[in-house]
């Protein structure tokens, strides 16, 4: 097999992708649903616990079905970007926010 043509176990099969779009359509769904349709009421803190629980599976199965993240030899290469992207996306975001909190505590001083 050549360099430029991935294996199927690389790409995922057309079932793995079906797969993923069904599950990432009902994760965004039921989330939408639930807010949508007033249901929080007096259980506003399970809606959201909800909404966050089904945006952390969302996010797993984005990771594994549509990135192929797993666990292989080749995948462990793959994790360890993933994960220094994560800590610079968190320094920079943290660094934003930190300024601006910062920028408005000292113009906001008469």
């Amino acid at each position: 097999m050549s360099d430029r043509s991935a294996s199927v176990e690389e790409r995922g099969s057309p079932r793995s992708s079906l797969l993923a779009y069904l599950l990432s359509l009902a994760l965004t769904a039921v989330p939408f649903v639930l807010v949508m349709t007033g249901a929080a009421g007096p259980w506003a803190v399970v809606v959201i616990v909800a909404v966050t629980a089904f945006a952390l599976v969302q996010i797993v199965v984005h990771l594994v079905l549509f990135l192929h993240l797993g666990r292989g030899k080749r995948e462990t290469f793959k994790l360890a970007i993933f994960l220094y992207t994560l800590i610079i996306l968190a320094i920079l975001v943290g660094a934003s926010v930190w300024i601006m909190f910062h920028l408005d505590a000292y113009h906001m001083v008469p």
